[in-house]
């Protein structure tokens, strides 16, 4: 690696919930390099009957296209199999990226994790 490059690495982790939510929470960059391991997360997280799906955007440093596509096919999928998902914490810039791409009337997003775990609306 030379010195003007840098790796990335995103870090994504699962927690279930007693009432069937799924919080998926990542840290580092949403990118083209880092796509397929929320894809992927999000692909397993999808699997069950009525997907109830909380992502935790708090830790995300930068998202490009690539990484907003996952959130919006993870979005589709939750919506098609009965479930919902939904965005938490997203930083300013995350949230201004999402309003201005025009995704926060599709995609719901809350100031918290908390939030939108309370938020008992079925999407």
């Amino acid at each position: 690696m030379d010195a003007g490059s840098r790796e990335e690495v995103v870090h994504v982790s699962v927690v279930g919930n007693p009432d069937d939510s799924v919080v998926v929470t990542v840290r580092g960059d949403l990118d083209i390099d880092s796509n397929t391991v929320l894809s992927t997360t999000l692909g397993q997280v999808l699997d069950r009957d009525h997907p109830m799906i909380i992502v935790d955007l708090s830790g995300v440093n930068f998202c490009d296209s690539t990484g907003l596509s996952a959130l919006v096919v993870g979005h589709n999928r939750a919506r098609a199999g009965g479930g919902w998902l939904r965005l938490a914490a997203p930083s300013e810039f995350l949230g201004r990226l999402l309003d201005t791409v025009g995704l926060t009337p599709r995609i719901p997003v809350y100031a918290t994790v908390a939030d939108a775990l309370a938020d008992r609306n079925p999407g």
